[in-house]
């Protein structure tokens, strides 16, 4: 029987295997559908489909650096344990060296790694090691110099976080640091420039109300919104940030005396926005029997 795509695209759909085991599948069984099935069953390849709903939060994110360019990329677990399995470690630092040369997500999906697509690859995990798994996002930075740093630590260049730093001039070590501190301040841009018109406008407003509500005179008031905006700015941008090495510093100051321009980073932390869903006991014993 012939091997159509329509029909290797069906099976793929109904066990959520591979195209390729997909395709042997059906020529092993001479295209039965059912029999197929069985044969990907006996194989550990026809799980995946039944765990693609499930909220797969945990995970690494692993960082990879080639010259002057750095890669980060978070790929997702159902629980912390498969996080510390070697062979989900070893498929995410592979998935990490690929993201290298890949423009976007898009493509790394489509990637090589060991003969495999990266979206094949991880297909055949989610049966064998039996969680839901997704490559969720990935973050690319070039600059003259590009440093790493992982935090949290679960093997060689992957962790829960990830951070990379974009630097212009010789790096003296400082670059690590930096990049410390943005795993530990989180900033949410690198300067005001950079920070979304929206996010300001909104803290003017709420401070605007604060200010108001103080009955001062309109000259005072406007002062008062001045400094606190000041200080907001201050907080969240990485070049206002006192710096967690040396606090009587901001981070662009501790930068331009060390001889290097910070000109961007990235900051990847494991599940940041999922909703995780919340099962009580009884629930999760109800799924052990389904």
């Amino acid at each position: 029987m012939a091997i159509t795509a329509q029909l290797v695209k069906a099976l793929r759909e109904k066990s959520g295997a591979g195209m390729m085991d997909a395709k042997k599948a059906l020529t092993e069984t001479d295209g039965d559908m059912e029999a197929a099935m069985d044969w990907l069953r006996t194989k550990g390849l026809a799980k995946a489909a039944k765990k693609s709903g499930r909220t797969a939060a945990e995970g690494l994110v692993a960082v990879a650096i080639d010259g002057g360019t750095g890669v980060a990329v978070e790929v997702n677990s159902e629980t912390d344990f498969v996080a510390k399995n070697a062979e989900f470690q070893g498929m995410v630092s592979a998935i990490a060296a690929a993201a290298v040369g890949a423009p976007d997500i898009d493509a790394l999906n489509g990637a090589q790694i060991g003969g495999k697509s990266v979206a094949d690859t991880l297909t055949d995990k989610i049966a064998t090691i039996g969680e839901n798994m997704t490559l969720r996002r990935m973050a690319k930075l070039e600059a003259e110099t590009v440093v790493a740093y992982v935090h949290n630590a679960a093997a060689d260049g992957m962790g829960k976080i990830g951070v990379l730093v974009g630097l212009n001039g010789a790096d003296n070590g400082i670059g690590r640091q930096i990049a410390m501190h943005v795993a530990a301040a989180s900033p949410a841009s690198l300067s005001e420039a950079d920070l979304d018109p929206a996010v300001v406008e909104k803290e003017k407003s709420i401070l605007t109300e604060q200010a108001r509500e103080s009955g001062k005179p309109e000259q005072v008031i406007e002062k008062m919104i001045e400094g606190r905006m000041k200080k907001f700015l201050a907080e969240v941008t990485l070049l206002g940030q006192a710096f967690v090495v040396d606090p009587d510093n901001s981070v662009g100051t501790a930068a331009k005396n060390a001889g290097v321009e910070i000109t961007g980073f990235v900051r990847m932390e494991v599940g940041e926005g999922i909703e995780k869903k919340e099962e009580n006991f009884a629930e999760e014993v109800a799924k052990m029997n389904t």
